[in-house]
């Protein structure tokens, strides 16, 4: 036996409320996991809730590289259809467009400097460990380049200044 039809209207109740956003955010998580497996399908899932809490989920691939294949996808479409009366329409859409995207970077930026990570999962913690990872062997890689290159100025100098000085040493 099933249940009823659940009417779709504000519920009044703030504990209600609460308790069915949870529920049904981890069953609309759940499901996006679902379809991302048995599919194949890259999903990204964004949902804020009424305090302005960020809960997301994407597939192996980050979400930044799905919000820009989005974003690629969306611009191209909107071109190939804006005719020079959209133009004002496209800019009102940018706007809101670009400003989840600095949202988005600006939540990455924290998840870089160690900050807001209660809301990722294990996977997304270890993705973030590997991009640090490997951001820390690149900046390494140019310290060592540089401290090379420095060296190798000085040693050139220390070269000129002994002749010099073998020089004035000849002329003494």
């Amino acid at each position: 036996m099933g249940r009823g039809r659940v009417q779709l209207r504000r519920i009044e109740n703030k504990v209600s409320r609460q308790v069915t956003f949870s529920k049904r955010r981890s069953g609309l998580l759940k499901k996006a996991h679902e379809i991302s497996v048995l599919c194949d399908a890259e999903v990204a899932l964004i949902v804020f809730s009424t305090k302005g809490k960020l809960f997301e989920y994407s597939t192996d691939s980050s979400m930044e590289r799905i919000l820009e294949r989005y974003e690629r996808y969306s611009y191209s479409e909107r071109h190939l259809s804006a005719t020079d009366s959209d133009s004002q329409a496209n800019w009102t859409l940018e706007c809101p467009r670009l400003s989840a995207r600095v949202e988005v970077l600006q939540r990455n930026m924290r998840h870089y400097v160690g900050e807001d990570l209660d809301c990722l999962s294990l996977r997304e913690l270890q993705n973030l460990e590997q991009q640090i990872d490997t951001s820390l062997k690149r900046i390494r890689s140019r310290k060592n380049q540089l401290m090379h290159e420095n060296i190798s100025e000085l040693q050139k100098k220390e070269r000129t200044l002994k002749e010099q000085n073998s020089i004035l040493a000849g002329k003494v």
